[in-house]
């Protein structure tokens, strides 16, 4: 790209990461979908385009990239992202007075099939997050993962959240936890008195100093934990306990949302917990939660097999 579109685009990127505070993936992947628009507008222009000739892109040049993309295999979701990001510069460019985003904003972007998430049942991640023993190597490194687990799945949280978290904390007084997620905001969570105790074992276990100003959860030498490492945990857990592969850390953030539905919880309350901005984000449990209410009724109704057509 031109070097005026290259400045624009680094001031744009750290807008999003520093004034919208996007998390660092979601500032990569905009980066990257962007980063391609503009190697398809090189072909496309005959040239690396400027902010200039961002400006002036019509509907049809928008349709002409995602149509290559969806050649290269891209699917509607990749699609889609890839169109936010580009819209997300425009409108950048156009508060500066530099472009119309009107173009972009034209372009519906592809469908995407409902996918509901795949929770784990109750047995299953009472199982991940009591398995410290049947998995352990260092002590203190067993009672750090028991502690992440426990709080995903006892808390609902993001495992960025989760190792986001300082000493300290866990409002041991009120057994609360304030945690900060997407956008900055900020959510109060109950913590279980069986969280509270996992977290209290990796502190007392930690070989190192916990500042309180640093991330409480640390790596093999020290360093801040990494999610890869308790990606990888999840990993021999799917293994040591026959778990299907959907059997993810986000899947016991999915599966503190389902099992608090089962157990009467009302969607309000749970988008609260779960740091979601749009209500509509929290009811895709509600299908999750009559999927599982479907599959009980094939296993146990004596007249199962005619209920349905």
């Amino acid at each position: 790209m031109a070097p005026d579109l290259s400045r624009k685009r680094e001031a744009w990127l750290a807008t999003l990461a520093h004034e919208r505070r996007l998390s660092p993936k979601t500032v990569e992947a905009y980066e990257r979908d962007v980063r391609q628009f503009c190697t398809f507008l090189t072909r496309h222009l005959a040239g690396p385009p400027g902010v200039a000739d961002v400006a002036e892109l019509r509907p049809a040049d928008f349709r002409a990239f995602l149509a290559e993309r969806r050649r290269g295999g891209a699917g509607a979701r990749t699609l889609g992202r890839g169109l936010a990001g580009i819209r997300s510069l425009l409108k950048y460019l156009e508060r500066e007075g530099l472009a119309n985003a009107a173009g972009a904003h034209a372009l519906r972007a592809p469908r995407t099939g409902k996918s509901l998430p795949r929770p784990l049942s109750a047995r299953q991640a009472v199982d991940v997050v009591g398995a410290r023993a049947q998995l352990a190597e260092e002590p203190w490194i067993a009672a750090r993962n028991a502690a992440v687990l426990t709080l995903l799945y006892g808390c609902g949280l993001r495992i960025s959240e989760a190792l986001a978290l300082k000493p300290g904390e866990i409002d041991a007084a009120r057994q609360s936890l304030r945690v900060t997620g997407k956008g900055g905001k900020t959510r109060l969570v109950p913590v279980l008195p069986a969280t509270r105790e996992a977290v209290a074992e990796y502190e007392r276990l930690c070989p190192f100093h916990l500042a309180s100003n640093e991330p409480l959860f640390r790596g093999a030498r020290g360093k801040v934990l990494q999610p890869a490492i308790i990606q990888r945990e999840m990993q021999r857990m799917r293994s040591a306990l026959g778990l299907p592969e959907t059997a993810t850390p986000h899947a016991l953030r999915h599966s503190f949302a389902t099992h608090l539905l089962a157990g009467g919880g009302d969607l309000r309350t749970i988008q609260e917990l779960l740091g979601h901005a749009s209500l509509s984000t929290t009811q895709v449990y509600t299908g999750v939660d009559t999927t599982r209410l479907l599959e009980i009724y094939d296993t146990a109704h004596p007249r199962a097999g005619t209920h349905r057509s």
